[in-house]
């Protein structure tokens, strides 16, 4: 995995508090201008610590995974889809996720990590849809369609890829 980018953001009007959030693929972390260098290195630190903890907090683990992917299946697409397993992985930076159909097999790209849960579910139930169904054809989005947030998320998703790929003026 490569090494975090983190950008420290100095405020004069900042007095007391630090703060920090991620933006895309990079950690920002707010700082009070006059804070020294030694101490700038330890609240990186510590403000990265803090955002690793409740990101591990709010991503369910990979067997938590399957088990949302289970119940989804047997909600909507009547238990038809069942994956042998599903789980996080880093190495999706132009998909939200992704099926090996002869394998049963789902991937969910680690960037849906911090999203409202029927986001994820959404891109779960994509890749279940996709155990049953090749391809993107009528057939297949009849069958996400049964997901009732489909259409949110989609919205949700695609607002998302397009604030994260603007370009600045």
């Amino acid at each position: 995995m490569p090494p975090e980018t983190v950008e420290v953001r100095r405020s004069s009007r900042r007095r007391r508090t630090v703060s920090a959030y991620r933006d895309g693929d990079k950690t920002i972390v707010l700082l009070p201008a006059g804070l020294s260098r030694t101490d700038e290195e330890q609240w990186v630190r510590r403000m990265l610590d803090r955002l690793a903890a409740k990101e591990k907090r709010r991503r369910p683990s990979d067997a938590e995974l399957l088990e949302r992917a289970k119940d989804l299946s047997a909600r909507y697409l009547g238990g038809e889809a069942m994956p042998v397993s599903v789980r996080w992985v880093d190495n999706q930076r132009h998909r939200w996720g992704s099926c090996t159909p002869d394998h049963g097999t789902i991937r969910i790209s680690t960037r849906l990590r911090g999203m409202p849960p029927w986001v994820v579910d959404y891109v779960i139930m994509h890749e279940l849809v996709h155990l049953l169904v090749p391809g993107h054809g009528p057939r297949f989005w009849e069958l996400v369609e049964q997901y009732p947030k489909a259409e949110r998320a989609r919205g949700f998703l695609e607002g998302f890829s397009m604030a994260a790929n603007a370009v600045p003026d």
